[in-house]
């Protein structure tokens, strides 16, 4: 059975820093293309940042330069350092890990809120 845990969410204010982590089970981790996906009330769900099986990162624009995107593939796990924090960053936060082919696992998402 495939498992995505995230944790490291909680609330920040304006200008601060969370580290996200998501520990993955049932997977060969190495394989897949691990990714950080957000979703703000009433938005959809959008990418953040991914990193694929070589190393490969992309960003979003508008975390660029404040977000990196990290793997460890021996402890299974993708993290995500959030500095510079913004309200607008306030989303819940899922990891997803995706092979070549089918559709990518979810986990249950952490809140990550930005106020003051």
């Amino acid at each position: 059975q495939v498992q995505l845990v995230e944790s490291g969410g909680g609330l920040v204010q304006p200008g601060g820093s969370l580290r996200l982590s998501c520990v993955a089970s049932g997977i060969i981790a190495s394989m897949y293309t691990l990714s950080w996906y957000r979703q703000a009330p009433g938005k959809q769900r959008e990418l953040v940042a991914a990193i694929s099986r070589g190393g490969s990162t992309n960003y979003d624009d508008s975390v660029k330069g404040r977000f990196t995107i990290s793997r460890d593939n021996a402890k299974k796990i993708v993290d995500l350092q959030m500095n510079s924090l913004k309200p607008e960053d306030t989303a819940v936060y899922y990891c997803s890990a995706k092979w070549v082919t089918g559709n990518p696992y979810w986990g249950q998402g952490t809140q990550v809120t930005v106020a003051s």
